[in-house]
């Protein structure tokens, strides 16, 4: 309640709170009170399209309210049958169906109990008619060319907003412009009307939006006659300017219309839209200027409507009223208008009148004011009366304040204070409710609260009390009320515990005393581990377009962990649960990803975490790194012949300081646009003394540095020129080519355009014999290379090579020895013989070919050497010429990969840069007997449980006599363990099987074979298989695979298949039935058809389909030898039983006969098969 003005400041203070200790709540509605209104309809329309339309009136009270109603200020009867009320209520609703305008009106609502009466506010239900039109006949215009015109509309009455068009009768709207403008109003006014304006179909449109109604005015037709035909008796030529000279005129007023005067009066409402319209007629067209008298225009004035017709300023203040001038002109004068606004606005409260509840004998005021413009006219009602008409004893009204003192329980009852002017009405109810009661609290005992350590802890006790009473805690094991600064009770019961502890933790009870008695409720407190967060890593500093992830770490009381739920945000505004829809930033959880990184993901990212009794937040601030922004604003100081000063400023580093500043320089003629390097500047730096060169017309630009990278280049700065000088230096790299005895083509690398320092470039060549005394040879040339003949091979010269421009010569040069051009070496080298250092290696010795027979330098020497035949066979090889050359001056060489066992030829012969000499008489050699290769494969044909036999090939290359093999085998059981290794020789070179007894059964072995030649054995060709165990089906294969009823038996199987499956084709194809027999035949129970297969084999009629068991690994693995032939045709696929590196890949499957016990896994053994 606010305080009034004046000597009742202390009186209400005190009320104020006897009226707060009075009631810690609203009142229970199980104590008595007058009715408060809860909910009510404000105005309501009556829309065409809806079903029903409901004004409802809600309310609380004790007793329950009653409601009754009133329209137009007279009681309204519920006596229409249409009308359906609410029970415990005051809403009724009004349904769409026939007439129901007669319920339009102001309606107002009265809740009423034995202790008083609450009333609404004014409910206006508005029925609207449907707009339309007036039929008439509307008679066509005809006015002259240049006359002023107003069409109007006059749009029917209709709920508003209302939207005016002009169109004709196909719908094309009305091309408006300085001349022709539509008010407001909708009508639409010509300053000058002009022969093209004729037609027949000028439409005024009126929509109304809110009825979805659009209607149409009859069209109108105007005819504009043309002033050339005014006077037929005149001639065009006389017509037409004095015509014109009598239509045109200087502006008059259309809107407002001159009955009006010059000056006219406009009220607006606080907060609308003020919208001052000028038209004027004249010609040629007037121009309207808007002005305030006094002051200028309101700020955001709008004049682009209407092409400066209309001044609209939206949200009128006070500040706006005053005098508004418009003026219309042309060259032939003006005519002006003033505007006086006035701002007005509808009653508001600045104090509201305030419903209390108070003891016997206590004193109260309520006070009521309100503003508005014209001042709002204040009434007071008791009960929905006029307060002069039901005045309480002791009562003082005035007409901002109602004040009572010595109250009694029957002064209960609902004021009313109701504010109105001109434009409005507004209402206020204020329950005055005397009561004497002992404490309700309204809180359920035995209620339990949690908090957690660090946060106030919250335990409720609300409460109703008339008089006053005052609230104590305390705990259960205490016996005084709780006190201390940790320990607050607010004012409507609820105990603050601020920095909750552990030992907070417990029971406690609230107690609520007044004069009327005393009453407790219990509650206890659990206190929890407050929730903790850490987001890493701290104030990352990320380069652009790189990715970002972020942790969020945190800990949480296990009992709060069900509800913990983490949120991300950035810069306080919260990203959706999973992130962006574009998937670049991403959250899953703790973690946030945020991928191609920009300038604008920089700022304070926050992980913020919310459980069922507290919140906690963490964030870390995220720099985004980025190349710099180019320098600016280049400028050139100090300019010198062979220096010019370079300053800039430097750009945003985004956040990365600039290391270093890159300045480049365009001076290229020949190539515009090419930048090269100039000079490199520390990142503090924003200067450079930058040197030069002459005869340059140079343009800079500058490239910053920092950690991330180099930004774009600047802009160029202005161009600077350097005047020309004579050269500098002289070309580099002076060399001599030649592809001629005796000749020497000079060449050097040329000046650079930037070393050439001015026009005209030449370079002057001089030459002469190394050492000699005489005049120097020279010659003057344009182009980077000269020819000369000598008059020796490879003969010594110095040279020199000088720059020159028009402006002078270069520095002195320096002179460089080459040599004329080379011809062949014209002697061959001696071989002086061969040392073979073994059976693929041997070294050549030779003697040099004197200097003087070079014929220029020397490069090396090249040995030439071919093989002639094997000593093996003696057979004669054809000639295959191998080369190998040695760089440098040396007399020996090595020859590598010789073959063993053989002859060869051999010459050498020097090489210079101009190509080889003659060769070397041919020596012959020859190289001793080696190491065999390999042999060409190994193979296990065949294994019992203690024997197997291995068969071989024999090896490419002998390389010598073959003496024999070398048979290893070794145990390599399935551990990490290898048996040892047992020697076999075999001294029968032609001898290629062997056949090992006495292995171990069931093992695994390991096979070495080795081909050997009087110098050793050569590398071995390896194989692995496994001997068999004990059983019968031992040797199976031999056994059954040679025996001729098991080939007979397979083909009575493929052919009785053949005629089983034609049998079934010939039944389905006749529509047979098949017995039950026949179907278990074409469809076997898998079960059974598993062991008929692992019996007998599967017949397959399609390669796709590999026989099964034990019979398929005999017809398709078994090699095509003498016993496995006839098993052939009856097999499909690949007969192959070796993979490439001659392994067996075939797989055993045991055999299962009737009645037989399976095997325990040794069936499955890998084994090869006899060859």
């Amino acid at each position: 309640m606010e305080r009034p003005p004046g000597a009742n400041g202390a009186v209400l203070s005190l009320l104020s709170l006897l009226l707060h200790l009075a009631s810690a709540s609203d009142i229970p509605l199980s104590v008595q009170q007058v009715p408060t209104i809860t909910k009510q309809s404000k105005e309501q329309v009556a829309f065409p399209f809806d079903e029903y339309f409901q004004i409802e009136c809600e309310a609380k009270g004790n007793p329950e309210p009653r409601f009754t109603w009133t329209k137009d200020g007279k009681p309204f009867d519920f006596s229409d049958p249409r009308i359906i009320a609410s029970n415990n209520s005051g809403t009724f609703r009004i349904p769409n169906e026939g007439q129901i305008a007669h319920f339009q009106g102001k309606y107002r609502c009265f809740a009423s109990n034995k202790l008083g009466v609450a009333m609404s506010e004014e409910i206006e239900f508005i029925v609207p008619n449907v707009p339309k039109f007036p039929k008439e006949k509307i008679e066509p215009l005809e006015v002259e060319e240049g006359d002023p015109l107003v069409l109007p509309c006059n749009p029917p009455m209709g709920l508003p907003p209302l939207h005016i068009y002009w169109m004709n009768i196909e719908l094309q709207h009305i091309q408006q412009s300085e001349r022709v403008s539509m008010s407001q109003a909708g009508d639409l006014y010509f300053a000058n009307v002009e022969e093209h304006d004729s037609r027949n179909d000028y439409c005024c449109f009126a929509a109304f939006p809110r009825l979805r109604t659009i209607v149409q005015k009859m069209p109108m037709k105007l005819t504009v006659n043309s002033l050339k035909h005014a006077n037929d008796s005149r001639s065009s030529s006389e017509t037409g300017p004095r015509a014109n000279s009598i239509k045109q005129r200087k502006p008059s007023l259309l809107l407002p219309p001159a009955a009006k005067g010059p000056k006219s009066e406009v009220t607006v409402l606080r907060g609308d839209t003020l919208v001052l319209e000028c038209f004027a007629e004249g010609l040629p067209t007037p121009q309207v200027a808007w002005g305030k008298v006094g002051g200028d225009l309101p700020e955001g004035s709008d004049m682009e409507d209407n092409y400066g017709k209309t001044l609209k300023i939206e949200n009128v203040s006070f500040q706006d009223k005053g005098t508004y001038h418009c003026m219309a002109s042309n060259f032939h004068g003006v005519a002006t208008h003033d505007f006086y606004v006035t701002v007005e606005e509808p009653p508001y409260w600045t104090k509201k009148p305030q419903s209390g509840v108070y003891s016997t004998g206590a004193s109260g005021i309520l006070l009521c004011e309100a503003k508005g413009e014209p001042t709002p006219v204040i009434r007071w009602r008791v009960n929905g009366v006029p307060i002069e008409e039901n005045p309480f004893a002791g009562d003082v009204v005035s007409p901002g304040e109602v004040s009572f003192t010595n109250l009694q329980p029957n002064h209960t009852a609902v004021y009313q204070c109701e504010a109105s002017n001109a434009h409005g009405t507004i209402l206020a109810n204020a329950n005055v409710d005397v009561v004497d009661v002992r404490p309700l609290i309204e809180t359920e005992d035995e209620e339990s609260y949690a908090a957690v350590t660090g946060a106030s802890a919250f335990l409720r006790c609300k409460f109703f009390a008339s008089p006053p009473a005052l609230v104590s805690w305390q705990k259960a094991d205490a016996a005084r009320p709780l006190e201390g600064p940790r320990y607050h009770v607010h004012e409507n019961g609820t105990l603050q515990v601020l920095e909750a502890t552990a030992e907070d933790a417990g029971a406690y009870s609230c107690w609520v005393e007044n004069a009327q008695g005393k009453t407790a409720v219990t509650a206890s407190l659990d206190i929890r581990n407050a929730t903790k967060l850490q987001v890493s890593p701290r104030d990352p500093r990320i380069p652009r377009s790189h990715t970002l992830e972020l942790h969020c770490e945190s800990q949480c009381d296990p009992q709060l962990k069900p509800s913990l739920r983490l949120t991300w945000s950035k810069g306080g505004a919260a990203f959706e649960t999973n992130g962006t829809g574009d998937g670049r930033i991403l959250i899953d959880g703790a973690r946030l990803t945020i991928s191609n990184l920009s300038l604008e993901d920089q700022g304070v990212y926050t992980c913020s975490a919310h459980t069922a009794l507290d919140s906690a937040a963490n964030g870390t601030r995220v720099t985004v790194l980025d190349v710099p922004d180019p320098p600016e604003n280049l400028r050139l100081s100090e300019r010198q012949n062979r220096s010019v000063r370079l300053t800039w400023d430097a750009g945003d580093s985004h956040n990365s300081n600039i290391s270093e500043y890159l300045v480049e320089f365009e001076g290229s003629r020949e190539e515009q646009g090419r930048w090269e390097a100039l000079a490199t500047v520390p990142g503090e730096e924003t200067t450079a003394l930058l040197p030069l060169a002459p005869y340059v017309r140079y343009r800079f630009r500058v490239i910053a540095a920092n950690e991330v990278g180099r930004s774009r280049p600047s802009r160029p700065s202005e161009h600077h020129a350097t005047p020309p000088a004579a050269p500098d230096k002289n070309p580099q790299n002076i060399r001599v080519q030649a592809s001629q005895p005796k000749e020497m083509v000079i060449k050097w690398e040329p000046l650079k355009p930037l070393e050439q320092n001015g026009p005209g470039l030449e370079y002057r060549v001089a030459w002469k014999p190394l050492g000699a005394p005489g005049e120097w040879e020279e010659e003057t040339v344009r182009e980077h290379s000269l020819r000369v003949m000598t008059s020796a091979v490879y003969a010594p010269y110095e040279v020199q090579v000088q720059a020159l421009n028009h402006l002078g010569a270069g520095p002195e040069p320096q002179s460089v020895v080459l040599h004329s051009g080379e011809d062949y070496p014209d002697a061959a080298p001696v071989v002086h013989g061969v040392d073979v250092v073994n059976s693929t290696l041997a070294k050549v010795t030779w003697s040099s070919v004197p200097k003087d027979r070079v014929h220029g330098r020397l490069k090396g020497y090249q040995i030439n050497w071919w093989k002639t035949k094997s000593l093996a066979d003696g057979r004669t090889l054809p000639k295959e010429v191998s080369v190998l050359r040695f760089p440098g001056q040396r007399s020996s060489g090595m020859l590598p990969a010789l073959d063993a066992f053989s002859e060869f030829h051999l010459t050498v012969l020097a090489f210079n840069a101009k190509g080889a000499g003659p060769e070397s008489e041919p020596y012959v050699f020859q190289t001793p007997e080696g190491v065999p290769e390999q042999p060409a494969f190994l193979k296990v044909i065949k294994v019992d449980k203690d024997t197997a036999t291995l068969a071989w090939g024999p090896p490419g290359k002998l390389n010598g006599h073959l003496t024999g093999y070398l048979l290893q085998y070794q145990i390599i059981n399935d551990t990490e363990e290898i048996g040892e290794l047992n020697d076999v020789h075999i001294t029968a070179p032609a001898k290629a099987s062997w056949r090992l007894s006495n292995l171990n059964a069931t093992t695994k072995y390991k096979f070495y074979v080795r081909a050997c030649t009087s110098p050793g054995c050569g590398k071995p060709v390896t194989e692995e298989a496994a001997t068999l165990g004990e059983g019968k089906y031992a040797g199976l294969y031999d056994d059954i695979a040679t025996q001729g009823w098991f080939i007979g038996l397979m083909g009575a199987i493929a052919v009785l298949t053949l005629v089983l499956l034609t049998i079934c084709f010939v039944k389905r194809n006749r529509g047979g039935k098949y017995s039950v027999k026949d179907k278990e035949d074409l469809h076997p129970d898998p079960d059974v058809q598993s062991g008929k297969d692992e019996t007998f084999g599967d017949y397959s009629d399609s390669d796709e389909k590999p026989l099964k068991g034990s019979l398929r690994s005999l017809a398709r693995d078994l090699p095509a030898t003498e016993s496995a032939d006839s098993l052939v045709p009856y097999g499909e696929g690949d007969h192959g039983l070796f993979s490439e590196d001659g392994s067996f890949i075939g797989a055993y499957a045991g055999s299962k006969e009737k009645g037989s016990v399976e095997s325990n896994g040794s069936s499955t053994a890998t084994f090869p098969l006899r060859a």
